[in-house]
């Protein structure tokens, strides 16, 4: 069974980046996709992925992520203007990242209008 975490983005704002991305991990370790409301900033996707890495052992198999952001290709002048202003107040709530543990997750396709999202096929290994 697949399960899917939903995580606003109001409930890790106030969170610093540490935190913020301790958080993340502590999810995806519990075998969950999470599907996280706007997007974290690079340094945090850079950590999330660098800390990931390093807690590689046993069950965990490290990470998948991807951010879906589909107002990206279609901002243009003042749309664009726009957004940047409501980033910069509000924090990056366009579009959806999506973060899951490699063990479930085998790829994650995207485009602006659509998301892929391949999973591994459990096996029973009852003997």
């Amino acid at each position: 069974m697949v399960t899917f975490q939903f995580v606003p983005y109001h409930e890790i704002e106030d969170l610093g980046s540490a935190r913020r991305v301790k958080r993340l991990i502590d999810i995806v370790k519990q075998n969950k996709i999470v599907l996280l409301q706007g997007r974290l900033k690079e340094e945090e996707e850079a950590d999330l992925i660098a800390i990931a890495m390093e807690e590689i052992k046993g069950k965990f198999k490290g990470i998948e992520l991807a951010v879906i952001n589909p107002e990206e290709k279609s901002k243009e002048g003042l749309k664009r203007l726009r957004s940047n202003f409501y980033n910069l107040v509000l924090g990056d709530r366009q579009g959806l990242t999506i973060i899951g543990p490699a063990s479930i997750v085998k790829d994650i396709k995207k485009d602006p209008t659509k998301i892929e999202l391949l999973t591994k096929e459990a096996r029973n290994r009852r003997k």
